[in-house]
Order: C-alpha cells, then sequence, then structure tokens
C-alpha cells in the first residue's frame, strides 16, 4: 500500500490487490482505518466501506473472474469533507447501462446488479469509465445514505 501525504489534509493511496476474493476483508479494514483517522469521510464511513466491498468483489469476481494472474487497482484521495476511489480491474468490462435494476419486481429473484446498486445508493457519486473496467465513486462528509434520502424525500 503507497500513501502518499500531499503536504495538508489530503491523503492519496494507491494499492493493486490479488484477484482473490480473501484478500478484500484484510485490505478494506486497513483502508477504513486510515480513512477514520483522516475524518475525511465523517459519519459516511460505513457507506464507503460498503460500497468499496461491492466494488472490489465486483472487480474480482466479475472483472477478473478470480484469475490470480491478475489484480485489481484502488486508488484512493481523502481530501476534507470528501473521499474518492477507483477500482479498475484487468477485466474485458461491461456496459453498466445494460445491468438490469435489481429493485424491479422481474428481477427479485437474479443475483446480478445488487452491487452496483448498492454503490450508487451508498456513495455521492458513481461512474463507469474505460468500458466498465474502472468504476469511480465519490462520497462528501456527513452525506450518510439515510441522510440523503430524507432530503430528496422532504423535496
Amino acid at each position: 500500500m503507497t500513501v502518499h501525504n500531499q503536504g495538508g489534509p489530503c491523503i492519496e493511496l494507491e494499492h493493486s490487490l490479488r484477484s482473490e476474493v480473501a484478500a478484500i476483508s484484510p485490505f478494506v479494514d486497513k483502508l477504513m482505518r486510515l480513512i477514520r483517522k483522516s475524518g475525511c469521510a465523517d459519519e459516511a464511513e460505513s457507506d464507503v466501506e460498503i460500497a468499496l466491498r461491492e466494488a472490489l468483489a465486483n472487480a474480482i469476481i466479475h472483472g477478473n473472474h478470480e484469475d490470480p494472474g491478475k489484480h485489481v487497482h484502488v486508488h484512493c484521495r481523502c481530501e476534507p469533507r470528501e473521499i474518492s476511489i477507483a477500482v479498475k480491474d484487468e477485466g474485458r468490462g461491461f456496459d453498466a447501462d445494460a445491468i438490469a435494476d435489481p429493485t424491479a419486481p422481474e428481477n427479485h429473484g437474479s443475483i446480478h446488479g445488487r452491487g452496483i446498486y448498492l454503490m450508487k445508493a451508498l456513495m455521492d457519486e458513481v461512474r463507469f469509465e474505460e468500458g466498465g473496467v474502472v468504476v469511480h465513486m465519490r462520497k462528501g462528509a456527513g452525506q450518510t445514505a439515510g441522510n440523503a434520502r430524507q432530503r430528496s424525500s422532504r423535496r
């Protein structure tokens, strides 16, 4: 794990994980300790953790097909009151627009799309690039999923 302190309250980290599901928890646990210490996600830490676990699982399982010769690359940037994370796999990508809504009644039995749905529900911004091999996620501090839903339901 490489951590860069940008001379201020910003921390930038780059790390590569083996394409093994067992590598997810140890990495996420370490990164979340760093995020908690930095204070860049405040009350939104659990949202960030769940979204990160989903992004890593998708990259390892669906992107790299758990190929031990491939890696998942993570770039994390903690700034005051905001965190951004990019997860890149070495797979062929996918069409994010073609993923069915897992909340639609006809898809309740499907095992696909739930991780992307959770990432979008928990983070302020989620976008896929490079044909789906990179997912960028951003979360502002103090913006928990519950707070966002309350604000949007008041409108």
